[in-house]
């Protein structure tokens, strides 16, 4: 699934990523570190793979994202 990046903390290593349907999807240190990035920043597009389904807002949303890495063509 792509995705583009749009918050990232350097010191925990962890953000978020907006959907392409703009559904803000946060992320973790260890989805982080399984891409081996670096550094990440906001408007770059990702790769991510998701665990979970969808629920039927925010507050019930069961998916998360446990790799990012760059989107390459």
């Amino acid at each position: 699934m792509q995705a583009t990046a749009y918050t990232y903390d350097a010191q925990t290593r962890s953000g978020s990523v907006l959907l392409d349907d703009g559904t803000p999807l946060p992320f973790g240190a260890a989805a982080f570190d399984a891409g081996g990035l670096r550094l990440l920043r906001p408007g770059q597009r990702v790769r991510i793979e998701v665990e979970g389904e969808a629920g039927s807002g925010t507050e019930t949303d069961g998916r998360r994202i446990v790799l990012v890495t760059l989107q390459t063509f």
